[in-house]
């Protein structure tokens, strides 16, 4: 069996972090989400990788390598546009041949991993098995249909008038009867070879297609607010760990994670938190749910719940929260002009003016 994971595409909803950077790279609780994902394939008994590449080609191999890290052996694919699921699958021909395999999305998150699903799949061999979740917002995924007896009968990409709030989450398992079905769909109206689509020319056919209903974790990190709940999630499990220096006056509570070469002096930090490696931390309070990526500086301020890229620094601000910074970004506070009213008033007239 082996394994696709498709890391080429261009994150538009985590712009302008994504504008420099891989969707699939950005860090939850600093490890990129992209890392998560690898893991869980090397977890499940698959060695054999295959990463589909876009725009971000170079970075997504910076990182990631041959695979050996994670106990993987990984091929790129490279693909020259982003053109569907079903897209990725077709140029992916080749790599794939007659094997199963698991195809995985890059920027997704499930906690637990997959291991259970990827044994269920080779003990049983359907021609397809999906893996839902229920959603408030159907519309905004692909979404299946079941019959009474929990069968799936239909499938749609992001419909308008959902027949379920079930979504497809962004993990896949294929036996090779899925070439011949995504060589079979035409485009979507987003000018898309859409996964659903193949999928519900398997069911057309009368083929196997199988789902299994998730109730723990997901979570697609497509946007900010997404990202600052899976790394709220991960740092829930954060083990406590102090690599880095930490003088008398700072007061840690909690969960917290100091990595080597970091320092922390005169702060107060509530976990969880995870400080990265070399970062700076003086004067400051650093609150829960807050991911410190390598070498910043956070000094004279408050920040919580957010996520901090490499090489950022925070000084001098009063409060932030909620919030996701880019690498290499400086935050300060505004200069404070001198305010003053100009004033052109008539006769008799009468003004109040705030102190």
């Amino acid at each position: 069996m082996k394994a696709l994971v498709l890391s080429g595409g261009a994150g538009t909803r985590l712009r302008p972090i994504t504008h420099t950077s891989a969707k699939q790279l950005v860090p939850v609780a600093n490890k990129p989400v992209l890392f998560y994902g690898l893991e869980a394939i090397a977890d499940a008994g698959v060695s054999e990788v295959g990463i589909v590449v876009g725009d971000t080609a170079d970075e997504i191999r910076e990182a990631v390598g041959d695979g050996s890290r994670f106990g993987l052996d990984v091929t790129y694919i490279p693909q020259d546009a982003p053109l569907g699921l079903a897209h990725a699958v077709l140029i992916a021909q080749d790599f794939l041949g007659d094997d199963d395999f698991v195809m995985y999305l890059g920027d997704n998150f499930i906690v637990g991993g997959i291991t259970a699903l990827v044994e269920e799949f080779r003990a049983e061999r359907p021609d397809a098995q999906i893996l839902l979740t229920k959603v408030p917002n159907p519309t905004s995924f692909g979404v299946a249909e079941l019959d009474e007896a929990g069968v799936v009968v239909g499938l749609e990409e992001k419909p308008k008038k959902p027949k379920s709030d079930l979504a497809l989450v962004g993990v896949y398992l294929f036996t090779p009867a899925i070439h011949e079905a995504v060589r079979s769909i035409e485009p979507s109206w987003r000018g898309e070879l859409e996964i659903t689509h193949a999928i519900q020319w398997l069911i057309d056919g009368k083929r196997d297609v199988r789902s299994t209903t998730i109730s723990g974790y997901w979570k697609d990190t497509g946007n900010v607010t997404d990202m600052l709940e899976v790394n709220r999630s991960v740092l829930e499990t954060l083990e406590p760990l102090q690599e880095g220096t930490v003088d008398e006056r700072t007061e840690i509570i909690g969960r917290v994670r100091i990595e080597q070469g970091a320092k922390v002096c005169g702060s107060r930090i509530v976990g969880p938190v995870v400080i990265g490696a070399g970062s700076v931390i003086s004067d400051a309070y650093i609150g829960p749910f807050t991911s410190v990526s390598e070498n910043c500086r956070i000094e004279d301020s408050e920040i919580e719940y957010s996520i901090v890229l490499s090489g950022s620094s925070v000084t001098g601000v009063r409060r932030v929260e909620a919030s996701l910074i880019g690498r290499d970004v400086e935050v300060t506070p505004a200069p404070r002009n001198p305010s003053a009213h100009r004033l052109v008033l008539g006769d008799h007239s009468k003004v109040q003016i705030s102190s």
